[in-house]
């Protein structure tokens, strides 16, 4: 009897770790930032990489979009594109406010939608 409830303890303690969601250690990101040149490109790598968990952050002046390779168990995709949006780019659906947007070097600041 005792073998029993101690096989079935086991076999619940093996479910229960099992069903624990585990984050990606390193998971690749796109999405578009918008932005001008190359003192843009700075500044958004720049706030990419001040994110705890940033690996790897390369925006393209050509195509505005940005790469990104992160550990999720440190930082999500979504506080990235907020200290983008801080620094006074637009990151996808998040917006920079109007103040960041309008402390952008005057060649930096790009049309918004």
């Amino acid at each position: 009897m005792k073998n029993i409830v101690l096989g079935m303890m086991l076999l619940f303690v093996a479910f229960s770790t099992q069903a624990q969601e585990k984050k990606n250690k390193n998971a690749k990101y796109s999405f578009e930032v918008n932005g001008n040149c190359d003192l843009c490109k700075k500044r958004i790598e720049k706030a990419a990489y001040s994110v705890a968990g940033v690996k790897s952050a390369y925006w393209s002046v050509d195509t505005h979009q940005i790469n990104l390779i992160i550990n999720e168990e440190k930082s999500s995709v979504e506080e990235v594109k907020k200290a983008i949006a801080k620094v006074g780019h637009d990151a996808d659906e998040v917006k920079a406010t109007k103040e960041d947007y309008d402390n952008l070097h005057s060649c930096c600041q790009y049309e918004r939608k």
